[in-house]
């Protein structure tokens, strides 16, 4: 019987390649962009998804998302986008869940008119939900689990079975849990895609996606991603690797010091609301216990209307207010001028995305140092 390699042994050592001519500890880099076609099995080209260290990273991922296959991107919009294209044509309709990432409405509003291709939003997270919308022509349907930025939960296996019973795809963003967190292909979704930017990285250093799933769905993604240049360079595939070595240590210490400031800004006055999954008080907590692994290093909280956001974020010493999220470092943000700027007030108001609605990134920083922040910016 094999023996399972734990989590941890995965991370580090999965796909690695072996230095041959000096045997180095860590892969080497191969930055060809050239390579043999004569008497070869396998014409290599970058662009291909095909080189070396872009492998490490396929072997890497889908070991970690318990997938047959996985290929990298240049960023988190290039693995969303190419997905999303590789199942859809035009006449086609796909489901998307109404909370989701800025970018991937924008996507969705601003460019699927001009290929034909159909959509709706759901009403809600409810399986019921994405069932109401589906029609004849639904190939695909699209969640996000936690949600970005309100961290709610879709209860995953219960849309995935729904959606096979139909024969309908089924894509779901799982950056904000990272691989460590939720293993979305476990709950019988198809295709687990991530912004690699964002907790595989960790560093706030890399732009980079990824998606995980079947072998002949990643070999249709893959197709699609030759034609729109998606494809992540060598060295950026080195660096991911790097950093994924690091990724269970650095999670479960997301996950730690999240759950402790959800706790503590729960009991702060100065506070309307936190969104966190790991807390009791969240509605879908139950829910995300039976479908992750922790409860991630994201959360959101609303100042009280007597606040001002941007004020509050300028009086911050340690916590930067900072674009993106998942580094080692605490960064924060308000959604109604950042992720979801380009929608409408109104859709905003439709998501419950408040101007005092900020969300934190939680660190690795010693979780009383990052509190200590927060409440001396509120005093």
């Amino acid at each position: 019987m094999e023996h399972k390699k734990g989590k941890h042994t995965v991370c580090i050592h999965e796909g690695q390649i072996e230095d041959q001519q000096f045997g180095g500890a860590i892969s080497p880099i191969y930055m060809a962009t050239s390579y043999p076609f004569l008497d070869v099995k396998e014409k290599r080209y970058p662009r291909y998804f095909n080189t070396p260290n872009q492998e490490v990273i396929s072997s890497k991922v889908a070991a970690l998302e318990h997938a047959e296959s996985a290929v990298p991107f240049s960023s988190g919009m290039a693995a969303i986008s190419t997905s999303l294209f590789a199942f859809l044509q035009s006449g086609d309709h796909v489901v998307f869940q109404n909370e989701l990432y800025g970018g991937s409405y924008n996507l969705i509003q601003q460019d699927f008119h001009r290929y034909g291709i159909q959509y709706s939003f759901t009403k809600g997270l409810d399986a019921s939900h994405f069932e109401s919308e589906i029609r004849e022509n639904t190939k695909v349907i699209y969640m996000e689990t936690p949600s970005n930025p309100l961290l709610s939960i879709t209860d995953i296996r219960a849309v995935a079975d729904m959606a096979k019973k139909r024969g309908i795809i089924t894509m779901i963003d799982n950056t904000f849990a990272s691989p460590l967190n939720q293993t979305p292909l476990d709950l019988g979704i198809d295709i687990s895609i991530h912004s690699a930017t964002k907790y595989l990285s960790g560093h706030s250093d890399i732009s980079a996606g990824v998606v995980a799933g079947s072998g002949a769905h990643i070999e249709k993604i893959m197709l699609q991603g030759r034609n729109l240049g998606g494809n992540l360079s060598d060295f950026m595939c080195f660096l991911l690797e790097r950093s994924i070595k690091t990724l269970a240590l650095r999670i479960e210490k997301h996950n730690e010091n999240a759950q402790y400031i959800a706790d503590q800004l729960s009991l702060n006055s100065k506070i309307s609301k936190v969104f966190y999954p790991g807390l009791e008080t969240h509605k879908n907590h139950d829910l995300a216990k039976s479908q992750m692994h922790g409860f991630g290093g994201m959360l959101s909280f609303e100042l009280k209307a007597a606040f001002d956001a941007q004020v509050f974020q300028k009086k911050l010493l340690m916590i930067k207010p900072s674009m993106s999220l998942a580094g080692v470092e605490s960064t924060i943000i308000q959604p109604s001028l950042t992720s979801h700027a380009l929608l409408s007030a109104e859709e905003r108001e439709n998501q419950g995305i408040s101007d005092n609605l900020l969300r934190l990134s939680v660190g690795l920083e010693n979780k009383e140092d990052i509190l200590n922040d927060i409440e001396q910016a509120l005093t």
